[in-house]
């Protein structure tokens, strides 16, 4: 009779596990289906959405959010959070402007007029400093990320105004005679009609997808984040990972900046305010784990193409700036419940 009795429970269990698998897949595949939603309705919103000149100009200013979010996704993977990368983006374009505007060495009386790439590379080793001291201060000081990147949030700003006096380099395309001329290919070059900016975030997306699918580093993040004292007792180099992903962190912040300075052909001290945010919200949209050791580029490449096409759907169809903050804060809180959601059971069970 036992035996009769415990078939029935056995098979009254499947449906329900079933419909656990169903659920796992609505919510892992969330930040795809909110960007189909995003393009369907909008599509019906404005005849001007759904065409291809629109999608690349939305996908080029998408670039600028997706790149930051890159480098945040692999801080957020080992648990840690960036608040600075929106004043390195900012500095970074300050760094570029000065250099393209020309240094003047007063004793000898001339001006030095740097090549864009030397820009390009001075720019990214300014990010990259700043990153490490922010992964220095984390892992040998055990500063708090949040109190440390808060610290350098107010640094790389402050830096930026005392540059720039509180103004802006303009017209940063250089002069053929200089030698210095090109730096807005980044921000207005196509090739084969995609904007650069769009292949430059398309080429660092699959460059660290790779890095955390098929490398060491990749397998040292993952475990870095879910549990680093394990981790660090397994032979994983954790103080070297936390400084290795806020430095990359920095330099993707730099190359945003310069996206955005080549885009707008001018760098002010105030570029970047707020950017940080965005970043993080892409991530949590694309599914990562704020506690770390979750997530993944593709994730985070979708959530930034959430937030970028819905904001700028908002703008299309004539929505007020200040209810399109509104949108994208709800978007925000949804994604955090709803990754409370795909996570907490596994976090009660661990």
């Amino acid at each position: 009779m036992s035996h009769s009795t415990a078939q029935p429970k056995k098979m009254a269990a499947a449906p329900s596990k079933r419909s656990f698998d169903l659920r796992q897949l609505l919510l892992e595949g969330r930040a795809f289906i909110a960007l189909i939603a995003i393009v369907v309705a909008f599509s019906f919103l404005s005849p001007h959405y759904a065409t291809t000149s629109n999608f690349l100009i939305m996908a080029s200013h998408v670039a600028i959010y997706g790149i930051l979010a890159i480098g945040m996704l692999m801080v957020i993977l080992t648990g840690g959070i960036d608040l600075s990368v929106g004043s390195v983006l900012g500095l970074a374009g300050c760094v570029a402007g000065f250099l393209m505007q020309g240094v003047a060495i007063a004793p000898l009386g001339v001006i030095l007029y740097t090549p864009v790439w030397a820009v390009v590379i001075i720019t990214c080793v300014c990010g990259g400093l700043v990153g490490a001291v922010n992964g220095v201060l984390i892992a040998y000081f055990r500063v708090p990320a949040f109190v440390a990147t808060l610290g350098t949030l107010y640094v790389a700003r402050g830096i930026a105004l005392l540059m720039t006096n509180g103004l802006t380099y303009n017209n940063l395309g250089g002069k053929p005679e200089l030698g210095n001329v090109g730096f807005d290919w980044l921000g207005f070059n196509r090739l084969a009609g995609v904007p650069i900016s769009v292949i430059v975030l398309f080429v660092l997306a699959l460059i660290f997808g790779l890095v955390l699918a098929r490398t060491a580093f990749g397998r040292w993040l993952y475990a870095s984040g879910g549990n680093a004292r394990a981790a660090d007792l397994s032979g994983v180099p954790v103080k070297f990972v936390q400084v290795t992903v806020y430095t990359l962190s920095g330099i993707m912040a730099a190359i945003a900046g310069l996206v955005l300075s080549s885009q707008l052909t001018s760098a002010g001290p105030t570029a970047g305010t707020t950017y940080e945010l965005t970043a993080i919200a892409a991530v949590v949209i694309g599914g990562a784990a704020l506690s770390g050791g979750r997530g993944t580029v593709r994730g985070t490449m979708l959530g930034a193409f959430v937030i970028g096409f819905l904001a700028d759907g908002l703008v299309i169809i004539g929505v007020s700036a200040y209810w399109q903050t509104v949108f994208t804060g709800a978007v925000i809180v949804l994604a955090v419940l709803l990754n409370s959601i795909q996570y907490g059971p596994r976090l009660k069970r661990g």
